[in-house]
């Protein structure tokens, strides 16, 4: 008789396996063709491994990063099956109030893992599950937290996404950090209807990293439950251990297509023949009888199972469909209901209070750059879970000498340098946020941004799209814009991207005194924040300011009147403030500087151009699709009537930055051209 590895609960397994293979065929031979299901993407050939892994992750601090195809493991990690069902079918039991895709996934603990909420992207699991096992680290190691010592972090994907950048970015992140993280990837041989051997050289990405240093390789099947058990197992022990990162490949088949749109006829019947002799639930029932059940047993387990699932079909039926009052609920977070996983808030913790008064304690003037390192030095001292971390931010202090001595100060667990990679470095942040630590990571220039986009996006909108379940609060610091010079890669703002994103706070501060209120209220705050350090500002002789104090705190979305004037309205951030401030001497202008864009001081800007009639928009940024469209619309729509003349925009055309001074002078609003701008206007 067979001898069942000891360390599962094998009768649990056959029954969820049995579960989720009828769930998968319920929905696309019933739900999905009546309408009920709209996007099905079935686990069919994944079971196996998913329920053994699922069994293994019990330590007080394990948690997962899966993807659209895991759901077996949702279901050993204790989503029931009426919620399996009701994600599918967009209802509020859904495990995102019907928010998401029904198999874009999160979990707060149930005993397992806890799953981190997964995105609609390819990869993009994968250095948040980083974030996470680096979070574990620093928990054990710089807060003493001996309890969570030995969990791990497992990540699942399939073989496209090992072509990804958020794969190589975790990658480099685990092993070059020894990180108790083990990836597991499900190798179906295809990525919809593209092949191994166009993702990866040999379809093998276990073969291929065997020379990885430190990381150790697993390979082998993932339908044959006596191998695959094995596999697990070990894997699991080896990265709980401490011995550092691991990768787990299992070979499944992928028996329906990729989605319920796909009938994979790019796959010859001969080959589907074969992937369906490969099907691990055939196997795990001859791996269980007679060793576990006998034959009639394992029917009646069947039966079961259907039932079941059935039941559950029943009830999700039963639930309502979200009400559509709640579509704007959960954007940004509310005082009095955190969320229920992620930031400090969730943990019960408080940072504490400041006033909006600044009262330096000395009335020497110190430029945007010190402020801003004060003001973290502050909050590292303050706050024991902030991490300050980014390219270059280590010894060097950072390219513009923002983190100059923190490291020194705050040793390197706390302010440390990161591998090049953007994506890296926003997805881990994610991963640290919802393990409960203050992550402030720093792009170098805002051109740099771009390869983080996927993870600034699905940042931004985690709270909304678990519906409060998860956040994932961090301050992201870029430096950006011209200088003395210009170029198309260093002096971007490209603010409008982030104003537009769903679920970020934007500060973009010019001057010494804003900045420190700003940042502090960020990094006391439960959101993201993009926090905008403009280039031509850090140490620009007009930004200096005395620092305001160590308790000073600035609201967002309040702006603040730089000049005061009843004939015009001038609206403007960042390094045109200045500029701005500078042509309207002499002229009956209020110049309104607005220090934060998302939220904005709508109040401040329509009281002023009731006033006044008038108004002038002046920013950085292009022209076009600019955020001083939004302000001119909003003017438009709320007061036109009170409105004298057109509402005006000055801002440069749509071009990148030019590196040529001349050509660059050009394009940027200059003193000049504004104040003639503002002639026309009062002139008018």
């Amino acid at each position: 008789m067979t001898e069942l590895h000891p360390a599962f609960d094998w009768q649990e397994i056959a029954q969820l396996a049995l579960a989720s293979r009828l769930l998968d065929e319920l929905e696309e031979t019933e739900l999905h063709p009546q309408g009920l299901v709209t996007y099905q993407f079935s686990a069919r050939g994944h079971e196996l491994g998913q329920l053994l892994l699922a069994q293994l992750l019990t330590h007080p601090f394990d948690a997962a990063s899966v993807y659209y195809r895991s759901r077996p493991f949702m279901l050993g990690s204790g989503l029931t099956l009426e919620e399996a069902l009701a994600s599918d079918m967009a209802r509020v039991g859904s495990v995102s109030a019907g928010r998401d895709v029904g198999v874009v996934f999160n979990l707060p603990r149930r005993g397992r893992a806890l799953v981190l909420p997964a995105g609609g992207d390819v990869g993009s699991q994968y250095t948040p599950a980083a974030g996470w096992a680096q979070a574990i680290q620093y928990r054990v190691m710089q807060l003493g937290e001996q309890n969570i010592d030995g969990s791990i972090a497992v990540v699942f994907g399939g073989d496209g996404s090992v072509a990804t950048n958020g794969f190589w970015s975790a990658l480099t992140l685990a092993t070059t950090l020894k990180l108790p993280l083990l990836f597991v990837i499900e190798d179906n041989a295809f990525a919809i209807s593209v092949t191994g051997p166009l993702q990866t050289p040999g379809a093998n990405i276990a073969q291929n990293l065997a020379a990885f240093q430190d990381l150790r390789i697993w390979d082998g099947s993932g339908t044959q439950p006596a191998e695959t058990a094995a596999l697990a197992h070990e894997a699991v022990q080896y990265v709980r251990q401490g011995h550092g990162p691991g990768l787990l490949r299992l070979t499944v088949p992928r028996l329906s297509g990729h989605s319920s749109v796909d009938n994979q006829a790019y796959k010859p019947e001969a080959l589907r023949q074969r992937e369906w002799l490969r099907d691990p639930i055939a196997a795990l029932r001859a791996y269980l009888v007679p060793a576990l059940y006998s034959m009639a047993a394992w029917e009646l387990l069947a039966e079961a199972a259907q039932q079941q699932v059935l039941a559950a079909r029943d009830n999700a039926l039963r639930q309502r469909t979200p009400d559509p009052e709640t579509v704007t609920h959960f954007v940004f977070a509310q005082p009095r209901q955190p969320a229920e996983v992620g930031g400090l808030a969730a943990e019960g913790l408080r940072m504490p209070a400041g006033t909006d008064y600044p009262h330096p304690p000395d009335p020497r003037r110190i430029n945007f750059v010190e402020a801003i390192r004060r003001t973290m030095a502050v909050d590292l001292a303050t706050n024991p879970r902030c991490l300050i971390f980014g390219e270059d931010v280590g010894e060097k202090g950072g390219v513009h000498a923002a983190t100059l001595g923190l490291q020194k100060e705050f040793g390197a667990a706390r302010v440390f340098d990161t591998s090049l990679s953007e994506e890296g470095i926003i997805g881990r942040s994610v991963g640290m946020a919802i393990a409960g630590l203050l992550p402030v990571p720093e792009i170098q220039f805002r051109k740099y941004a771009d390869p983080a986009t996927e993870q600034l996006h699905n940042a931004g909108t985690l709270r909304w799209r678990t519906a409060n379940r998860f956040a994932a609060p961090l301050v992201v610091r870029i430096p950006g814009g011209f200088r003395k010079i210009g170029d198309p890669w260093h002096s971007v703002t490209s603010e409008i991207d982030f104003a537009h994103a769903v679920g970020w706070k934007v500060a973009f501060p010019s001057n010494a005194e804003d900045g420190v209120g700003l940042l502090r209220t960020a990094l006391r705050g439960d959101d993201p924040v993009i926090f905008f350090e403009h280039r031509a500002v850090l140490d620009a002789g007009w930004s200096r300011r005395p620092y305001p104090g160590d308790d000073f705190m600035l609201p967002f979305g309040r702006g603040k009147f730089i000049t005061q004037g009843g004939a015009l309205t001038v609206v403007t951030w960042g390094a045109m403030v200045e500029r701005c401030e500078a042509a309207a001497q002499g002229l009956d202008v209020a110049v309104i500087d607005l220090r934060t864009i998302q939220p904005w001081d709508q109040e401040m800007v329509l009281q002023s151009v009731r006033e006044t009639s008038k108004c002038l928009i002046v920013h950085e940024d292009m022209q076009f699709g600019g955020f001083g469209a939004e302000i001119a619309a909003t003017i438009v729509a709320e007061i036109f009537m009170d409105l004298d003349a057109p509402v005006q925009r000055l801002a440069p055309p749509q071009v990148p930055v030019p590196f040529s001074t001349d050509l660059m002078d050009a394009m940027i609003p200059r003193v000049s051209q504004i104040r003639e701008r503002m002639a026309w206007l009062l002139a008018y």
